[in-house]
């Protein structure tokens, strides 16, 4: 039996469980059945708490609290943004860790994380950086996007006005495979007003999903490229929520919601 949490942040769902000693490796299947909406609890990933002495390669951290986040078909993920605040609440919940700021070990590096008032936390996203541009093509249709790394990869696309939710994000949007030998995530983008987009988002490893926290940075960044400029304070609205964005020369920070909404026990 394994003790989990279920939360979510802006609709982005995750099932969270505590192995502190590393010794809960659980197998690809037991992580795909976690995630199973109907065999399973549900969720676009998993996110194992495990102490970073225990996660070879970066044992050099000690006790520090490592993110072992999984998609929904158990591939390793470097990042995730909304994980990361879901990660935060669930070590708090579990009084694992108290609500002064703390820094989380990440496949993407360290990154920081502080809570705000009500169930707002704001963490830190690294330097996320625009590349080249791309061809991205879906439903049949071809579209340039931009090349977005925000410890993870990412192929951000500026659409008009009005077409964002005509895009039918049934199934996964091609790109190089050479510039994305990882696969990609993509976000198609539609202007809402100053500083404020709109985007949908197709994950690897899972999906379109109502929410993506590194999306929401790559969208920020390559609307903010687009417009010629590097730092500033956007709004990202994914169909799950509302999500800040704040470019920086110390990096990117993400604000948004993180809820636990479920504690139980599942068979394996």
């Amino acid at each position: 039996m394994l003790a989990f949490a279920k939360g979510h942040g802006t609709l982005n769902d995750f099932v969270c469980f505590t192995d502190p000693d590393g010794g809960l490796e659980l197998t690809d299947e037991q992580l795909r059945f976690l995630c199973d909406r109907r065999a399973g609890i549900g969720g676009d990933g998993t996110l194992r708490a495990v102490r970073a002495r225990h996660v070879p390669g970066y044992q050099q951290h000690g006790d520090a609290w490592f993110m072992d986040y999984r998609n929904a078909d158990a591939s390793i993920a470097e990042m995730c943004g909304n994980g990361l605040r879901v990660f935060l609440r669930y070590l708090l919940s579990e009084r694992l860790i108290d609500d002064r700021p703390i820094d989380i070990v990440t496949r993407a590096g360290v990154l920081h994380g502080e809570f705000l008032d009500g169930d707002q936390i704001r963490v830190g996203m690294g330097h996320p950086t625009a590349g080249a541009e791309v061809e991205v093509t879906v439903d049949g249709r071809a579209f340039r996007g931009r090349v977005v790394d925000v410890g993870n990869p990412h192929a951000a696309v500026l659409l008009p006005t009005g077409e964002l939710d005509a895009i039918d994000l049934g199934r996964e949007p091609g790109y190089p495979a050479d510039v994305f030998p990882n696969r990609a995530n993509v976000e198609f983008i539609e202007p809402v007003g100053d500083h404020h987009v709109r985007m949908r988002v197709w994950e690897r490893g899972v999906g379109e999903t109502f929410s993506c926290g590194t999306g929401t940075v790559a969208a920020a960044v390559a609307a903010a490229t687009a417009a010629g400029e590097t730092t500033g304070t956007w709004r990202v609205d994914p169909p799950g929520g509302s999500l800040r964005v704040d470019l920086g020369p110390d990096g990117a920070r993400l604000t948004g919601p993180a809820i636990i909404v479920a504690r139980g026990t599942v068979n394996l």
